[in-house]
Formats: structure tokens, C-alpha cells, sequence
């Protein structure tokens, strides 16, 4: 069946099934409506699921385009849109932090020990932009020292085991534990607004 484009602002009335219908005749403005309702809601679930940002944003990125590829297999029959995303996202994340499990990118017990459940608390994450998101963690890492910041960067970005980034940065496995478990509290603290230290200080 042929679908008129329509118009963002059109599009962003529609339903969730009706922008599936026009994502499917190849408006990909469709996607974009989908992106904004859904975006924060698969990057809460991926990052509870992956536990580090960066590959939460991944997770989300990849759900999207996995909705743009397979739009045709959707059946509202068989369920709602919104269930159909969730599904990817859990999926995927799942998928994504099996994958780094073998890279031994999580010490589990240091992670769960030091941080526990780091961003289980702060919803308001979710209603970020990106800009924003990126400035709250450059501030987040601000509070952090430098030995810290590069052990927890070597662990996030690069999946280095804790051997392994003693064996890069040159000191000893028990002192890369002590920055990793700092730095984490740290950021935990930030993050769920308790480290108010440096505001008390620029008063």
C-alpha cells in the first residue's frame, strides 16, 4: 500500500504502529520519531545491562539500526512497537555484555563491590542530550585523579583486564585495584549527586 511522506511534525502524531507503517515504505523521518520516544528507554536498559556508558550508547545505536533492517518482520499482531524495541534492547545488551565477559572487560567482584548498581539510581540520565551527557561525564571524571581516570579508561574503553593494565601502565596489580576501586566510588558519588564536595568549595 502507498503512504504519503509526511511532514516531522505529522509524523510525531502518529503512532507508534503508524510510523512503523511509514518506516516500512522508506520515510526514514519514521526512525527518527521512534529514536525520540524510545532513545532514552533502551539506553536505561542497556546501560543496567552493560554497566558503562559508552557501550550502552552503543547497545542503543545498534538497537535502531536493527530496527531500520528488519522493519518487514514487524507484525503488530504479535505485539506493540514498543514491546518489539524492548525485546532488541534487551537482546542486544545481553548479547553485548556476554561479549565483553570474555574480553574481561568487568572485574565482577570489584565492579559490585566498589560500585554497586553505579547508575540503577538516576533516571534523570536518561533526559540528557547528548551534549549534556558529555559535559556530566567529563565533570564526573573531573573528580577522579589522573592514575584513577586512566585505570578506570583502560578498563571502560579498552576492556583491559586488571593484570593487563598493570602490565601497560607499569605499576603493581594492587595499586591498579586501589585506583579502579577509588575512582569508581568517586563516580558513584557524583553520580547520584552525594560527592558535593566541590560545590561546597566553589561557594
Amino acid at each position: 500500500m502507498h503512504m504519503e511522506p509526511r511532514t516531522f511534525g505529522q509524523l510525531k502524531q502518529q503512532t507508534d504502529e503508524q510510523l512503523m507503517a511509514q518506516l516500512r515504505t522508506g520515510d526514514n523521518d519514521a526512525l527518527a520519531v521512534l529514536f525520540d520516544r524510545y532513545h532514552r528507554l533502551v539506553l536505561s536498559i542497556a546501560l543496567k545491562i552493560v554497566r558503562d556508558m559508552g557501550e550502552a550508547e552503543d547497545v542503543m545505536q545498534t538497537v535502531f539500526l536493527d530496527i531500520f533492517r528488519t522493519v518487514a518482520q514487524f507484525d503488530a499482531a504479535k505485539g506493540t512497537t514498543k514491546v518489539w524495541i524492548l525485546q532488541y534492547a534487551y537482546h542486544r545488551a545481553i548479547n553485548r555484555r556476554q561479549h565483553l565477559q570474555v574480553r574481561n572487560f568487568y572485574t565482577q567482584i570489584e565492579v559490585e563491590e566498589a560500585a554497586p548498581g553505579l547508575f540503577d539510581r538516576v533516571p534523570s540520565l536518561g533526559g540528557m542530550t547528548q551534549l549534556e551527557l558529555k559535559q556530566f561525564l567529563e565533570q564526573a571524571l573531573a573528580t577522579v585523579t589522573p592514575a584513577q581516570k586512566k585505570v578506570i579508561e583502560l578498563a571502560s574503553h579498552e576492556g583491559l583486564s586488571m593484570q593487563e593494565i598493570s602490565d601497560k601502565t607499569g605499576e603493581s596489580v594492587v595499586n591498579v585495584r586501589h585506583h579502579y576501586y577509588r575512582g569508581l566510588k568517586k563516580l558513584r558519588s557524583f553520580v547520584l549527586g552525594t560527592g558535593r564536595e566541590k560545590e561546597e568549595v566553589g561557594r
